[in-house]
């Protein structure tokens, strides 16, 4: 085996000596070899005992190694479950011309009057609409002003759909898929939040929005209200408001502040359903209660891993909340994207009725592993590309 630094090469001999095969003096720091089964390493060790201090490249992979090979079983075991289910991979561009409109997300320009994606909802919905029935897509999405131990600006999202299907199907492959990933990566339907084992096998509870702000923020929410109602509520339940005005704002200061924590605490994963129509654009509207939607997020050990809907199909209430979300955009002030009109078009020809969720990948790593940080399950972080 050879191994090169600049113009200096390392010969491994048959009996597992390292030898250099030149003259002159050689710099322990110059030389490398490889170990079977192991990472890069310097070989000064050999001459000097010193080895690399921790802030080094080769310190840094070596000791997210465990979980970098982790999270190739988590793919593996993912690509795996939706073969068995019949699902068909597909790709779709990380370039658009029309990025998601929703206030909380700020899509990255890629030039040319383009953005990177935030999501590939939009182009996977134009294939469910041309006769695709069962689809998957695992990905690069990119999203600014997102940075911490749960968030990258750069990260991996796999989103499914199912024509013919409503949210509950898509409950069920949640539910599965992360069992699956956790066996694959633990040997156990088990995962690690913040130390803590939570097991995730077997059926999820579901609380709903109106439930989970009732009991853990002591606000009421039909989802209807005015935002001057909404922040009366909140205010009287003790929650600073934080100087928010919109509707979203106001909710989210009382859930993020009480019904978060409420979930980290719980030994269970859960699903948190019937969220407010303001939250979802893209979600259709529960039959008997047109204020909230069919949609879900999934939430492990406090940390949010999924949101899913019951998809909105009727193109003029799609372009009606279109608009409003732009509107939205506008009173904060935020720049303005186009109206995806293709996807607009596909939903004029015909989208069968359907559910689709989005799942962040290093965020089940993360879970799967045990990880605390997200930077501890990517390759390289976003600051050391």
């Amino acid at each position: 085996m050879i191994a090169r630094m600049g113009a200096l090469a390392l010969v491994r001999t048959e009996a597992g000596d390292v030898k250099v095969p030149c003259g002159g003096d050689v710099e322990p720091g110059d030389l490398v070899e490889r170990r079977p089964g192991e990472p890069l390493r310097r070989v000064r060790a050999y001459l000097s005992g010193d080895y690399p201090t921790p802030d080094t490249e080769l310190a840094r992979l070596d000791r997210r190694r465990k979980h970098l090979v982790e999270r190739s079983r988590a793919l593996a075991a993912i690509r795996g479950l939706f073969a068995a289910r019949d699902f068909v991979e597909v790709e779709t561009p990380l370039r658009v011309r029309a990025p998601a409109l929703e206030v909380q997300l700020h899509a990255v320009p890629a030039g040319d009057g383009e953005w990177l994606i935030t999501s590939p909802e939009y182009q996977m919905k134009r294939l469910l609409a041309g006769g695709f029935e069962r689809i998957y897509q695992v990905c690069k999405c990119f999203r600014g002003h997102e940075d911490g131990h749960q968030h990258a600006p750069e990260f991996t999202m796999l989103e499914w759909y199912r024509a013919w299907a409503g949210l509950d199907d898509i409950l069920d492959d949640t539910e599965a898929l992360v069992a699956e990933v956790a066996r694959a990566v633990r040997g156990e339907p088990v995962v690690v939040a913040q130390g803590r084992r939570i097991p995730v096998d077997g059926a999820w509870p579901r609380l709903t929005v109106a439930e989970a702000m009732a009991t853990h923020a002591g606000v009421t929410v039909r989802g209807d209200e005015p935002v001057e109602e909404l922040a009366a509520a909140v205010t009287a339940a003790g929650i600073d408001l934080g100087g928010a005005v919109h509707w979203d704002d106001v909710f989210f200061a009382a859930f993020v502040e009480r019904v978060e924590p409420a979930l980290a605490a719980m030994d269970r994963p859960v699903f948190v359903t019937d969220w407010p129509v303001r939250l979802a654009a893209l979600a259709r509207r529960k039959p008997g209660n047109p204020a909230v939607v069919e949609r879900f997020e999934a939430y492990v050990g406090g940390l949010e891993l999924a949101n899913a809907f019951g998809e909105l199909t009727d193109p003029v209430e799609q372009r009606a909340r279109f608009e409003d979300d732009l509107a939205a955009r506008a009173a904060r002030g935020l720049p303005a994207y186009p109206l995806d009109e293709r996807l607009l078009a596909a939903l004029t020809e015909g989208l069968p009725p359907c559910a689709g969720i989005a799942l962040g990948i290093d965020r089940l790593v993360m879970l799967a592993t045990g990880a605390d940080h997200i930077r501890d399950v990517l390759t390289f972080a976003h600051d050391e590309r």
